[in-house]
């Protein structure tokens, strides 16, 4: 189970090959007509089989609300949804119980909790637990008018966007398989992918996210701050192995006077900053510049090799192949992932900042 968010709560449960899977979501404003149609465009942009690059399980991904809605409105109360698996075969799993997988939680999970784990396609580690973070994230988007959420691939296998792409353009990364936004760079990128696939191995990457239109002031120090809210629901997504904002590690490169944002006033009347190294976050405060947060994702664990491993129950050395469907890169798959992670703590931020008012 997981839980992000404070006032705007989402626990995730369910499992990859089990009944299936869903979120809990509390903090939705009562009288919220939810959109059930931008819901669907969401869940579709992370359903696997969808082009050549992902995995080929198919899955509908239909959302049900079993509580908090009623006439396709919130109630207050909290949200329910599920999300059946319809296209699930466990027997890849079962030959290989007592093989741990290198890279994934099987050797940690049964060290957790022993024969009793579920050992079927991950449980409750796979990525299949995103799709209900995605509907949740869906919903929070509709919370937070006037801001825009867009993230798209910057990296995979080592290939690099050679430049940023202004925001208006990311839309136009879904229109390549690897949801880059630079033509040039996406087909370099597929073709990394590919040939990964033809060697039986994989690849990571990275994606960037930017959020537009956030007020300066949301958010907190410390552990309550924008970056540590973030950090901790982007870290949570599977696969996901570090994350930075602005300038990011490139800041320990750099010196005082060349990262630091200097202040300004624009027509309207309001403090921007020049330059934007920070990432729209200073002290864990939102300054009203753009959110710009990035996410490394390693190659996917899953590979048709043999690897080594040992034999959970005689304790001697084995060699595991992992079967089944999987994606080559995890990478494109994970953008509308990562911008609904930012959408749910940027929800929750907006509600602590409108209690923190009213105090």
């Amino acid at each position: 189970m997981s839980t992000l968010g404070t006032i705007f709560r989402v626990t995730l449960f369910g499992e990859s090959h089990g009944t299936g899977v869903g979120a809990v979501v509390e903090g939705v404003p009562a009288g919220l007509k939810l959109d059930l149609d931008a819901m669907r465009h969401e869940l579709a942009r992370r359903r696997p089989g969808q082009s050549k690059l992902t995995t080929q399980r198919k899955e509908e991904d239909e959302a049900e609300f079993l509580s908090g809605v009623m006439h396709g409105a919130a109630t207050g109360a909290p949200l329910a949804i599920f999300i059946r698996n319809t296209d699930v075969d466990s027997r890849p799993y079962d030959a290989t119980r007592d093989l741990p997988r290198p890279g994934h939680a099987d050797f940690t999970a049964w060290a957790k909790w022993g024969p009793a784990r579920d050992h079927r396609g991950g449980g409750p580690f796979s990525a299949r637990t995103t799709a209900p973070l995605v509907a949740a994230g869906a919903i929070a988007r509709q919370m937070l008018a006037g801001v825009k959420i867009a993230g798209h691939v910057v990296e995979i296998a080592g290939i690099e966007v050679p430049h940023e792409i202004p925001f208006a353009a990311l839309a136009g990364a879904e229109g390549h398989a690897t949801r880059c936004a630079d033509p040039t760079t996406a087909v370099l990128m597929e073709h990394a992918i590919t040939r990964a696939r033809s060697e039986g191995d994989s690849v990571g990457g990275v994606v960037e996210v930017r959020a537009e239109g956030l007020p300066a002031g949301w958010g907190g120090p410390g552990a309550d701050g924008l970056e540590s809210e973030l950090a901790r629901a982007l870290l949570a997504i599977p696969a996901a192995r570090g994350v930075e904002f602005g300038a990011g590690f490139r800041a320990a490169r750099m010196k005082g006077s060349e990262h630091n944002d200097a202040f300004d006033v624009d027509h309207a009347g309001h403090v921007t900053t020049r330059t934007n190294n920070s990432g729209g976050i200073l002290g864990g405060i939102s300054t009203g510049m753009p959110l710009v947060a990035r996410v490394a994702f390693k190659p996917t664990s899953s590979l048709p090799r043999k690897q080594d491993t040992v034999n959970l129950a005689t304790m001697k050395p084995a060699v595991v192949e992992t079967k089944g469907r999987h994606d080559p890169c995890v990478v494109p798959r994970a953008v509308p992932i990562v911008e609904a992670c930012v959408a749910c703590v940027l929800a929750d931020a907006k509600l602590r900042a409108a209690a923190e008012n009213k105090r």
